[in-house]
């Protein structure tokens, strides 16, 4: 298991629970470990140089949002990819953020949000440095961070919370997505135009572009289940 390393120093605003649980969610999530793996919470409480008791946790908040799965008398598993599940996943986040973005727009003053404004241009002009260097997981942590940044205009926390948990299992497919066709530089250029109609205040046209923009699992999903079909169930 050579997917994780030992944790770096302690982020002062984050438990240690929870840097163990995203540096595995993480590991999930960008592929670093292939769905239907075996994992063992005493050679991860080694790897992360940690005690059983966070990994433990770590893994009973991740068997929760179905990305691990427990096999009575054998262990745990990364869950295989649901087809449901990231349908399921894709139709809560797709109401949500139009929605969220939505709200955003109708919110946005130049004034108030220069601050969000700054951090999201800084946000693609890193995603275009990771799409010059291939590197497609920091890409996918990038559009997160992008996303997560204007959905904090709305200040709802719980709908932070919730489109979080329904990711995991959409950006499995996303990052698969990003691998297999290419397509980096085209999402830049959605993000741009997205903060372009958010910082105009232009409510329609962000709600259209955010459509176009995370609506394209139609006819990527069964071409990525061709593609990688040890990683798919149903």
């Amino acid at each position: 298991m050579t997917f994780l390393s030992p944790l770096p120093p302690p982020i002062q605003r984050k438990s240690l629970g929870d840097q163990v649980y995203d540096t595995i969610r993480e590991s999930i999530v960008s592929l670093r470990v292939e769905p239907g793996s075996m994992i063992y919470e005493n050679e991860l409480a080694e790897l992360l140089n940690v005690s059983r008791t966070p990994v433990r946790e770590a893994i009973r908040l991740l068997v929760s949002e179905q990305l691990l799965d427990v096999l009575p008398q054998r262990g745990t598993r990364i869950a295989y990819i649901s087809e449901r599940k990231v349908n399921e996943s894709r139709f809560i986040r797709e109401h949500l953020e139009l929605g969220a973005f939505r709200l955003a727009a109708k919110l946005w003053n130049q004034e108030d949000h220069a601050e969000v404004s700054r951090t999201v241009h800084s946000l693609i002009e890193r995603q275009e440095q990771a799409c010059a260097e291939q590197r497609v997981e920091l890409f996918l942590q990038l559009d997160e961070a992008y996303h997560r940044a204007i959905l904090e205009v709305t200040g709802n926390l719980t709908l932070l919370q919730v489109v979080n948990q329904m990711r995991g299992h959409l950006n499995r497919v996303r990052f698969l997505a990003l691998k297999q066709f290419h397509y980096m530089n085209e999402v830049i250029e959605e993000h741009l135009g997205l903060i372009e109609a958010l910082e105009q205040g232009d409510e329609q046209r962000t709600v259209q572009r955010l459509a176009q923009h995370i609506g394209k699992l139609d006819h990527e999903l069964p071409e990525l289940r061709k593609a990688y079909p040890h990683y798919f169930v149903n």
